[in-house]
């Protein structure tokens, strides 16, 4: 069993491609260092969990391995339905894609600028290679920026569309941006979801918030140096801690912006 304040890492891939669009090139990792960065994981010994694991081991339900880490996908790009998933399921690395549903289905839309992504249709074929599949909502909106009724609008149509492709519930979510607040995480669990992941740039931990787990997000500078870092339990601060007063700030300041200019995808 993990001690409970053990630092745990999750780490947040976007893209796996060599000529990724400008917009998300710093999120992006290239298939060779992908690879590098996966046998660095396996090489640690730690033990892979999806976040359904994790999120049992927060709340008292089947207890965490001594070692474990956890590697999620956010948004649904072209590649990871195909070589990430198989580059995954080759080194038995179980992992948690998070898909946002207005990008990949097709009519409708989203605030991710242009990019290759895979389709809704494809989901389940993620789970036949051990992902398991999460909502990121429907557009990608700021979701600490939005009234109450396009919130819940946001988090329940994303999950019904998943589960209706899938055959299955789906209980947890991811933050578009990381964004999220007190209000945000209310209706994530009204909503019907048992975990939700945040960005924060940080370590996990055994006693991490379920609603707010924090993840180490992968840009194209970081090397498997760092990755063998994270696996050793340093390199990042652990959650749970709460906001600064510079994050509240942000957040009140976005809010205000998009109040006037509406929804808006980035920072």
């Amino acid at each position: 069993m993990t001690p409970a304040k053990a630092p745990i890492p999750v780490l947040l891939y976007h893209a796996v491609m060599d000529d990724p669009p400008a917009w998300i090139a710093e999120f992006t990792v290239t298939p060779r260092r992908f690879t590098d960065q996966l046998d660095a994981v396996v090489a640690a010994g730690r033990t892979p969990v999806p976040v359904s694991a994790l999120v049992d081991g927060l709340t008292g339900g089947a207890p965490l391995p001594p070692r474990p880490v956890v590697l999620t996908f956010d948004d649904g790009f072209a590649d990871l339905p195909g070589p990430t998933a198989e580059a995954l399921a080759e080194r038995a690395l179980p992992a948690t894609a998070y898909l946002t549903t207005g990008a990949i289905t097709p009519g409708l839309a989203s605030l991710l600028p242009p990019a290759p992504m895979m389709t809704l249709a494809q989901a389940p074929s993620l789970e036949r290679h051990g992902v398991e599949v999460g909502a990121h909502t429907v557009t990608h909106p700021q979701l600490d920026t939005l009234r109450a009724p396009q919130l819940d609008r946001e988090l329940r149509e994303s999950k019904a569309a998943l589960e209706d492709v899938l055959g299955h519930e789906v209980a947890h979510l991811a933050y578009p941006h990381g964004y999220n607040s007190r209000a945000v995480r209310g209706a994530a669990r009204r909503a019907g979801y048992a975990s939700a992941v945040a960005v924060r740039h940080a370590l996990s931990s055994g006693t991490d918030e379920p609603l707010r787990i924090s993840r180490l997000i992968l840009r194209r500078g970081h090397t498997v140096a760092d990755v063998e870092a994270w696996m050793a339990g340093e390199g990042a601060r652990a959650a749970p801690f709460h906001d600064s007063a510079a994050t509240v700030g942000w957040r009140l300041y976005r809010k205000a912006r998009a109040a006037v200019r509406g929804p808006r995808f980035a920072g």
